[in-house]
């Protein structure tokens, strides 16, 4: 896709995660090895691509990648050792979960994994590489895929919809129905809205 960029030879999976800023809900992060004798067209950045589209490329990259895999980092997790670090688990887990497995990662954004295999980080990289392109595409149609059956188990916060965004009407049903259990504590708006519950008189 960038002329610029020097793609390593052998198997070399791109990397992209879903969910870093969403109020609820796991982080996801896709891993994809392309397969240079079966290219797959249209892929870009899963956020410029509609929901229908997305998800005609998901099938198309389980039929034709060499390997795919996704990994998660749950709520709990995320709350624990913060989203960054949650968002490089992911990313690890999905790398890891690769067969063949990857000689080669190229990670969207400026941070790497710790990986088993060399890796370069690349900024814009889910616009500028192939491989990063249908990575993002494979996490974020299994989040929203995720989203959806949690909205079934978590009515009223509008899951379905917003995918746990901060929504003006995600925050307004948090203020309603409160915090459940797939909602990340430590992200400002769910603690505000659990500070006003522990202290009502306050609110």
């Amino acid at each position: 896709m960038d002329k610029e960029l020097l793609i390593p030879a052998g198997l070399v999976a791109g990397v992209d995660e879903a969910g870093r800023g969403p109020l609820a809900g796991p982080v996801v992060a896709g891993a994809v090895i392309l397969d240079p004798e079966n290219p797959i067209d249209g892929l870009k950045d899963s956020k410029r691509l509609t929901a229908l589209r997305r998800d005609v490329l998901y099938a198309e990259i389980e039929e034709k990648a060499l390997a795919w895999a996704v990994g998660r980092a749950d709520v709990e997790e995320i709350d624990r050792i913060n989203i960054l670090q949650a968002t490089l688990l992911a990313m690890q887990r999905a790398v890891a979960a690769l067969q063949p497995a990857a000689e080669h990662a190229l990670i969207d954004g400026n941070r790497c994994p710790d990986l088993a295999c060399p890796a370069q980080a690349i900024v814009k990289g889910d616009s500028r590489v192939a491989a990063i392109s249908a990575a993002s595409i494979m996490a974020k149609v299994t989040r929203d895929r995720e989203m959806l059956l949690l909205d079934a188990s978590y009515p009223g916060y509008g899951l379905a919809q917003h995918k746990g965004y901060p929504s003006k009407a995600h925050i307004q049903a948090l203020e309603n129905l409160g915090v459940s259990p797939i909602h990340r504590r430590s992200y400002a708006p769910v603690r505000r809205v659990l500070e006003k519950q522990a202290n009502p008189s306050q609110a």
